[in-house]
């Protein structure tokens, strides 16, 4: 590969890691073609980019980053990133249900928001951090509280005036 090629793929790393809320970092040695693709297919559906790039080009291109020197044991050997863009915990995710079938895939460390994780945090926090979709149900459900307690409150001497008809109505029937 040429300098100026080099540039350019340092520049399109660089660009990732700018753009990125979460990353993944895995090494897939023993893996064969047949699981890489399969892995690569579930990246695609997670929404997270994947990408096997040389140690020394990551280094580059994350070397203006204050995170990058706790990254220097995790860049050694076989490399492939993971960078997810919009669900921190896409990536995540997707390795650690793919971990399940496949032993051989090992992550390296994650990374969020400067912060780099071991490979036990990525697979305990960042995989069960929740995802964008369950955090949106989760915020229109409490939002929505307020407005059916005020709903209930207003029917509520509705309901009781009802319930004191029909109790009358049987009284009465009983009575006469």
């Amino acid at each position: 590969m040429e300098r100026s090629e080099k540039q350019v793929l340092i520049g399109e790393v660089k660009q990732r890691f700018d753009r990125m809320t979460s990353a993944v970092f895995l090494d897939f040695k023993g893996l064969n073609v047949t699981t890489v693709t399969k892995l690569r297919d579930e990246f695609r559906k997670a929404g997270v980019e994947y990408r096997v790039v040389k140690n020394t080009l990551v280094r580059h291109a994350i070397k203006h980053h204050g995170w990058a020197k706790n990254l220097d044991d995790t860049l050694t050997g076989m490399t492939g990133i993971a960078w997810s863009y919009e669900d921190p915990s896409a990536a995540a995710k997707v390795v650690k249900a793919f971990r399940k079938d496949n032993d051989k895939l090992k992550i390296k460390a994650g990374l969020i928001e400067g912060q780099v994780l071991s490979p036990e945090g990525v697979e305990n926090q960042l995989a069960t951090m929740p995802g964008k979709d369950e955090l949106r149900a989760t915020l229109l459900a409490t939002m929505q509280a307020p407005a059916q307690q005020f709903v209930q409150q207003l029917n509520a001497p509705l309901q009781n005036f009802a319930y004191l008809l029909k109790a009358k109505e049987e009284a009465a029937s009983k009575a006469g």
